[in-house]
């Protein structure tokens, strides 16, 4: 089964209105952001972390990076590093590497997600591929994944302050 099968599975299992949206193959967010023509703080972006040597998810708006001093607090461990992707592809089997949708449950991984997102708007994530995303209520998305719900990212201006 492909990952966005399995995706839309859990679902419709769950009664969770959802939207399956095409877009021309895209591999970063912010194209795919463009693309389907919504603000970037609207995806959500994972990225694989090693978190004192065990692998956690972390979802973020397209536009920012990760904080890893505030991932590694949110976390609580001593060292969290970002994932490269032949570290955690085989995790993954069924979708294409990179385009992991946030639902580390259905991958026995432990999600973490930027406090950012606004909870009571729709919510936008690739589909286990880089031609589709899917669009449904970010209070669902919630309720299904259980995140731990912290802040983990890097903004602009922390970004130009830092320099």
């Amino acid at each position: 089964m492909k990952c966005k099968d399995r995706l839309e599975a859990y679902l419709r299992e769950n009664k969770v209105p959802f939207q399956v949206q095409h877009h021309p193959k895209a591999f970063t967010a912010q194209e795919i952001a463009a693309s389907e023509h919504i603000p970037g703080k609207m995806l959500a972006k994972v990225v694989i972390v090693f978190a004192d040597g065990k692998m956690a998810m972390l979802a973020l708006p397209a536009p920012f990076r990760v904080d890893l001093a505030k991932a590694s607090a949110l976390l609580g461990a001593k060292e969290v590093r970002l994932a490269r992707e032949e570290e955690f592809a085989a995790a993954f089997p069924d979708c294409e590497v990179g385009a992991m949708p946030p639902f580390g449950n259905l991958y026995g991984l432990p999600v973490y997600i930027d406090a950012c997102f606004p909870p009571a708007q729709d919510f936008f994530f690739q589909a286990g591929n880089h031609h589709e995303v899917v669009r449904m209520r970010y209070q669902e998305y919630e309720r299904l994944v259980k995140p731990v719900v912290g802040e983990f990212c890097l903004h602009e201006r922390e970004k130009s302050r830092s320099q």
